[in-house]
């Protein structure tokens, strides 16, 4: 997603089209966030934007809240790069999902799974976040610090839970997702007695991708 400070390193009419582009998509979260089943009307309302700017842009609202997850998709890719250089697997494992957490990702996930047709590009990026994850999760694993009954799903679940999390001022969001994230790491930590119950499946909740008529 376009931000401010890359905007202003772009010439003349690019600069503010990234510019116009970085307003449109933060409305259309705060507004799909709020209801996923809101008109895209409503989105160019709260960007300021008459709706014709908004369609130069994107086809539809499916190609705007397309457009939404797979830049939270990416960002969960490049969080986890980042932090997978910790030499320390524990730390870099708890770096990953205190930077996922405060990226509001899962708020996506949560919120628009379902409302419309990923891409082959989104699969393949879907892949590698998965990928990503699981290394991270091993090398927590390999320097004895998580504990042996945690899969990857579990992490999926985890940062959807701390998403879920969410009162009207943004920073007491965000010191509430990371007091709930602490308490969460803490039980992920290696200890008994073992986890109850089977653990998630791989491809258990892909159910919730599959585009409602």
């Amino acid at each position: 997603m376009p931000n401010p400070t890359e905007a202003s390193r772009l010439p003349g009419r690019r600069a503010q089209a990234a510019r116009n582009d970085a307003v449109i998509l933060e409305a259309a979260r705060a507004v799909f966030l709020a209801d996923p089943k809101a008109p895209i009307a409503a989105v160019a309302e709260r960007a300021g934007v008459g709706i014709s700017a908004l369609y130069r842009r994107y086809a539809g609202k499916e190609d705007l809240l397309r457009k939404l997850c797979h830049d939270g998709l990416r960002r969960y890719i490049a969080v986890a790069e980042e932090s997978a250089a910790d030499p320390d697997g524990w730390r870099a494992f708890a770096k990953f999902l205190e930077r996922v957490v405060d990226a509001d990702v899962h708020s996506l996930t949560v919120h628009l799974a379902g409302t419309f047709m990923p891409t082959e590009e989104m699969g393949r990026d879907a892949v590698r976040s998965g990928e990503l994850t699981a290394e991270l999760v091993e090398r927590a694993r390999v320097a004895g610090r998580l504990r042996a009954d945690v899969v990857v799903q579990d992490v999926g679940l985890l940062l959807e839970g701390c998403a879920a999390i969410r009162v009207p001022d943004p920073e007491r969001t965000r010191q509430l997702r990371r007091r709930h994230l602490a308490l969460l790491l803490a039980g992920l930590a290696v200890t008994e007695p073992p986890l109850p119950g089977p653990p998630p499946a791989a491809g258990e909740f892909d159910w919730r991708w599959r585009r409602s008529e």
